[in-house]
């Protein structure tokens, strides 16, 4: 689908789901910078049940949390 054609699309209200690449997508300007960090083993554990328990990654559990954190320390 040519740009032209995907932008008449979604200005129309049509779906275009089916032709974005979902797993590539990302935030623009927020580009990513892995770190190492250790953590107790029965804090891995319990970040494990709690990724469990939501259905979601450990990294996930850890980069929301942080996120909470950071944005409450903000205020």
């Amino acid at each position: 689908m040519k740009a032209s054609e995907f932008d008449r699309a979604f200005e129309s209200g049509d779906d275009i789901v089916e032709y974005l690449d979902l797993e590539a997508a990302r935030h623009p300007n927020q580009s990513i910078k892995r770190v190492n960090v250790d953590f107790p083993i029965w804090m891995v554990d319990s970040l494990d049940r709690e990724a469990k328990r939501l259905g979601v990654t450990r990294q996930s559990v850890i980069k929301v949390w942080l996120a909470q954190k950071l944005e409450e320390s903000r205020r």
